[in-house]
């Protein structure tokens, strides 16, 4: 697994992406953003960049998929319920891109968005994050363990930017076989 320091391009290639998926899908995303570590400038992230997309009902991207795979964008399930996930892969079979289409319903409160806005906004709290991230990498924390190795400083984290918002805490691991918060943790 490789973390690499920001890179100012990140924003200019998720805008690309994202002009790409709304001109392939005209009036399918009611939003669409770049989301993830790539979109919080100074952070030292996976070079990847993770976007996440509003539609009325995750039934309505169906019909759109052919169009999604025309831009690389394939159906990938890795076991969320409350989503569809389409991945792009380079030619080494490297991720590049990831979408989640999610409900417009939903969208307010996703983790991710709130999380992104909350490291803009706080960059101590953004800053010790990559040293998180940087310290995994260092000690060689193999890519299919890296989500759930930094669980518990994303949990922490998102708890903090959804109390600023007056929301509740809530498991940031969303996969069906992943870690679960236990009731008894505080935020």
């Amino acid at each position: 697994m490789r973390i690499a320091d920001y890179d100012p391009d990140w924003p200019r290639r998720a805008a690309e992406a994202v002009a790409a998926l709304r001109s392939a899908a005209p009036g399918l995303f009611l939003g669409l953003e770049h989301i993830g570590s790539t979109a919080v400038p100074g952070l030292p992230a996976k070079p990847v960049i993770d976007l996440m997309g509003a539609v009325h009902d995750l039934a309505d991207a169906r019909p759109h998929e052919p169009a999604l795979a025309a831009l690389g964008f394939c159906p990938h399930d890795n076991g969320m319920t409350d989503r569809l996930l389409y991945v792009v892969r380079t030619g080494a079979g490297a991720r590049s891109h990831i979408l989640h289409v999610v409900t417009y319903d939903s969208w307010p409160t996703r983790n991710q968005r709130i999380l992104r806005d909350y490291l803009r906004a706080h960059l101590a709290e953004a800053a010790r994050y990559g040293q998180a991230k940087r310290a995994l990498a260092a000690a060689g924390t193999p890519a299919r363990d890296y989500a759930r190795a930094k669980t518990a400083v994303v949990q922490e984290l998102t708890d903090r930017a959804r109390a600023e918002l007056g929301l509740p805490p809530v498991p940031v691991w969303e996969k069906g076989d992943g870690p679960r918060r236990r009731p008894s943790q505080s935020p």
